[in-house]
């Protein structure tokens, strides 16, 4: 039903677009515009009711009607979008006056053209849906919107009743939630006074009813008031406040007393009277939505007796807003197997140890450790030879085999929070079927589909980007997909991957919409229902175009993804009239593709050819009048064709590395997202930096900058100045004529930034000024001038400890790289609570020490291997407890200076990681040079040990840097 609101949604604006006065419609024309929209409207509005809906309590006349509004409203947009092709064809920049004459003429005899086509399509096009409307009347279709079905149970019930002696991997994760309900200490004094809140957080089927349930049979016994009660999708919170007070005292709340007559402020006042000097421990199970929370929670009364909360839920909103939030983990691959085996083999699954692993591995990897998985691929399993076991994993589906209860209880369970999804998160969700299984889908390119599809729509005051972004923030956040960070970049999201569970789930539901066709190597091209297809992905296959194939022609699709494929021979791209995206990315051509007819493709919004070996962009590419994003990372492609420029709404431009900047750039000023960094000459470099100052709207910026001066230093920060929408800004050195930028210097700032007046906005993101040495700390890098920075590289030459102090209070700052040539230190690193949310750090040209003094404060030092070193000899502060520093940080980087260190008598054993709780991984960048081969190792084996005494034992990277300026011993 949303896929059908969701075209709909945007045809009604389009159509209001048409009647403006500019388009000079027929009167009779006008009259039909407004009749098609009208009625439109009116369809959305039963559509949006039907969609509330779980498809078994739809009717299926409503479902075929559906349908047909879907493909109707798709004919319908696609006519309109022709249409304004036609009359806005961009005129070329450079004409002469006889070819001018021509071309106007032609363009009024394109208009009466198209007036008159559209008159024409428009009269089709109502007469189609008056007919669609005739039907729904005749046959009552908006009495019937739900149909009478038997009351389903919800299938989490059986997970309160489970003996949880018979569960796997329950007994780690229910001792971590008790310790989080334990008594916290603070400053020594236990406070068991206090109500404690916990959320169990984690999408459906990963066990989280079963883990409170676990918890709550555990602890209910200290508690003299307790209650276990769901709450669901669609909750009568009425019911809920009924629920709680049954269980705290069934005897005097079912016979004594009738609930029936309260309301729901008298429920709430009498469950406050209830508890208010008890001591209770209530589990409130499947929350989805804050505002639930928030009612709920006026009648769970702060009593000071030492009370305990524990709510699930799927949403990172509402666990938030609880407390403390618990993650629920998928189980260990060991756990996993053993879950298998005993759902499959019971009591004889102990004696299986020498079962070979390969026969369960494809098994489980397709339930990625979700309990609720992995049981029901063990019912599908149970009974069958393990020889039979690859067989039915390769035939099996979640979304298939709908005649077993337990696929279908599992997939209901998945589907609940489908169907809570509004109605655009859904659309995009059944986008991410277009991947392959267990591939990283990246995020902004996906961002830019869904913006070329036409599912974000647009909100006063939010770019078309930003609320993509939002969308995919709340995906993650509902759990419907998993948040993948970049490996160089941690904790910065890249993109995401879906469970196993959730693809079928989607691509069952989008093949029963005919929303989109999948060809993955397993299914033929002639199976394609050619006259339908609206979106076709390629994946991991060859790509073999037969012109005498059935599928020769899909003038009806709207994107056409390929994926890791090989090509031999692509689809004439004349078959796709009406694309909209064409994405061909990571995939080789057997040979060489010119993208031939890529200017009929008149409707297309995104082109993508990220990864490919295609060299060269056609320069007709300059007709794509709606092309709005153009990702060439990875192709290798030189030269941008000039007719670019007369591309008006192209928005996203992301260059290959070894992509000329053109002298032109300054002509795309709806762009928003920019990554370009080669210069061609002196001359380009330096047009490129003043055109920088006249795409106002840019939101991402990554560029190289080469032959820098001070004049062309200052052009550039005046062009800064002017980029007052810029979130993310990095700056690269770019040498021309150098392929590898690794080894290019940065250059010393010879202006003075401040004098010319330049400010950063303060949204800003993302500061990445690594080619760029600054004698000291810019003033405009702040906490007040920048208080959503969250990535930091700066290069200072000169800086002290008031200049650390300044960086480590900015407050949401999670990424930081900062190379120095000073010795730097924080005296108490812990007192002013700096760098209270930096997940990674890197300092590439010092080491660092934290080291505790007798008065439990931290020191923290930066030394250049130079100057005097700072560190002093360890003092553990024996009978004082060290206080948290850097609490959020996983990642460590650092230079180490061996003979340095060695010279000065430093004591290196341990550089006091044990103070920051939350590393993962420490990178150490080995200075070689002076040292002997045992000495490095000598070194190399003091910083293992330090990893290894840390209580998360971190994974520690060691890297040697100028190996070949070591000493022999006989040359020390």
């Amino acid at each position: 039903m949303d896929l059908v609101t969701g075209a709909i949604s945007n045809l009604v604006p389009k159509l209001g677009e048409l009647l403006k006065e500019e388009y000079k419609l027929q009167k009779g024309v006008r009259k039909r515009v407004e009749y098609l929209q009208i009625e439109l409207e009116s369809m959305s509005i039963v559509l949006h009711k039907v969609a509330q809906l779980m498809p078994d309590q739809l009717d299926e006349q409503v479902k075929a009607w559906a349908r047909e509004v879907r493909k109707v409203s798709y004919d319908m947009e696609d006519i309109l979008d022709t249409f304004l092709v036609c009359v806005e064809r961009h005129e070329p920049a450079t004409m002469d006056r006889f070819k001018r004459l021509l071309e106007k003429m032609a363009k009024l005899f394109n208009k009466t053209k198209a007036r008159h086509k559209i008159a024409t399509a428009i009269k089709d096009i109502k007469k189609q849906l008056q007919e669609v409307a005739d039907r729904r009347g005749r046959y009552m279709v908006g009495d019937i919107i739900a149909k009478s079905t038997v009351t389903i149970v919800d299938p989490r019930l059986s997970a309160l009743y489970n003996d949880v002696t018979k569960l796997v991997g329950i007994n780690k994760a229910s001792d971590d939630l008790i310790s989080m309900l334990s008594p916290q200490c603070d400053d020594g004094a236990y406070m068991m006074d206090k109500v404690k809140k916990v959320s169990i957080l984690g999408p459906g089927g990963l066990g989280k009813t079963t883990l409170a349930k676990a918890v709550y049979e555990k602890l209910k016994i200290g508690f003299g008031c307790r209650a276990f009660v769901p709450v669901g999708r669609n909750p009568d919170i009425k019911k809920v406040f009924k629920d709680i007070l049954i269980d705290l005292d069934k005897q005097h709340y079912t016979t004594c007393f009738n609930m029936m007559i309260l309301d729901e402020r008298q429920l709430i006042d009498e469950l406050r009277g209830f508890l208010k000097n008890k001591r209770y421990f209530i589990v409130i199970d499947d929350i989805w939505e804050t505002q639930s929370w928030e009612t709920i929670k006026l009648a769970l009364i702060e009593n000071n007796c030492g009370s305990r909360i524990v709510i699930t839920t799927r949403k990172f909103r509402v666990a938030t807003e609880v407390g403390e939030v618990y993650n629920i983990n998928p189980l260990s691959d060991d756990e996993s197997r053993k879950l298998l085996y005993s759902r499959i083999f019971g009591i004889e699954a102990d004696c299986l140890g020498n079962l070979p692993d390969k026969v369960s591995d494809k098994v489980l990897k397709r339930c990625g450790g979700v309990p609720l998985a992995i049981v029901t691929m063990a019912n599908l399993l149970v009974g069958k030879p393990i020889e039979e076991w690859p067989v039915v994993h390769n035939s099996i589906a979640f979304s298939s085999h709908k005649d077993n209860h337990h696929i279908e209880s599992t997939m209901r369970i998945l589907s609940f929070s489908y169907y809570d999804l509004p109605s655009h998160l859904k659309t995009c969700l059944l986008y991410l079927s277009m991947f392959p299984d267990d591939s990283v889908i990246s995020k902004d390119p996906l961002i830019w589909k869904w913006i070329a599809e036409g599912f974000v729509c647009n909100e006063k005051g939010i770019g078309l980007f930003e609320l993509g972004e939002q969308y995919f923030n709340e995906l993650i956040n509902r759990s419907m997909i998993q948040a993948v960070e970049l490996e160089e970049q941690e904790g910065i999201v890249q993109g995401c991957r879906v469970h196993d569970m959730v693809l079928d789930l989607i691509r069952s539901l989008s093949h029963e919409e005919n929303f989109l066709c999948i060809l993955d190597g397993l299914d033929r091209e002639e199976t394609l229902p050619q006259s339908s297809v609206r979106r076709l992905s390629h994946q991991n296959r060859t790509v073999e175009h037969n012109p005498q194939a059935r599928n020769t022609s899909m003038p009806q699709l709207r994107s056409f993804v390929t994926c890791y494929c090989a090509i031999g021979k692509m689809i004439p791209l004349l078959s796709f009239r009406v694309l909209r995206v064409l994405a061909i990315e990571y995939c080789e051509f057997k040979e060489g593709y010119q993208l031939e007819h890529l200017g009929n493709l008149v409707h297309l919004r995104y082109l993508g050819l990220i990864e490919t070996n295609i060299r060269v962009l056609p320069k007709e590419i300059g007709h794509l009048r709606f092309l709005q994003i153009l990702l060439l990372n990875g192709t290798g492609i030189e030269e941008l064709p000039s007719s670019l420029r007369l591309l008006p709404q192209l928005m996203c431009l992301r260059a290959d590395w070894k992509t000329r900047t053109p002298n032109w750039i300054g002509m795309l000023t709806s762009l928003e997202d920019l990554w370009i960094y080669r210069g061609a000459d002196d001359r380009s470099a330096r047009r490129f930096v003043k055109e920088l100052g006249s795409l106002t709207g840019l939101r991402v910026l990554r560029a190289g900058i080469a032959v820098l001066d001070e004049n062309m230093e200052r052009d550039l920060v005046k062009s800064l100045c002017n980029l007052r929408k810029i979130q993310y800004l990095q700056l690269e050195i770019i040498l021309p004529g150098i392929d590898d930028i690794v080894d290019a210097s940065p250059w010393m700032s010879k202006v003075s930034w401040e004098a010319e007046g330049f400010v950063l906005p303060r949204h800003l993101r993302c500061l990445l000024l690594g080619c760029i040495v600054f004698s000291s700390l810019p003033p405009w890098i702040n906490p007040s001038c920048l208080p959503n920075l969250s990535q930091l590289c700066v290069h200072v030459v000169d800086m002290d400890e008031q200049d650390l102090k300044v960086i480590g209070t900015m407050p949401e700052l999670h990424d930081l790289l900062l190379p120095t040539s000073s010795t730097v230190t924080i005296s108490n690193i812990a007192e002013g609570g700096y760098f209270k949310k930096l997940r990674s750090c890197s300092m590439l040209s010092s080491m660092v020490q934290f080291l505790r003094n007798e008065d439990s404060s931290v020191l923290f030092h930066m030394w250049n291997g130079e100057d005097a070193m700072p560190f002093g000899t360890k003092n553990d502060g024996e009978g004082s407890i060290a206080p948290t520093i850097m609490p959020c940080l996983e990642f460590l980087e650092f230079f180490f200076f061996v003979q340095t260190m060695k010279d000065c008598n430093g004591y290196c054993s341990s550089i006091g990681l044990e103070y920051l709780t939350a590393l993962k991984k420490v990178t150490v960048r080995i200075g070689c040079q002076g040292a002997s081969v045992v000495e490095v190792e000598e070194a190399e084996a003091a910083l293992r040990r330090a990893a290894e005494v840390h209580p998360n034992h971190p994974t520690l990277e060691l890297i040697r840097h100028f190996e070949d300026k070591m000493v022999l011993a006989s040359d020390q």
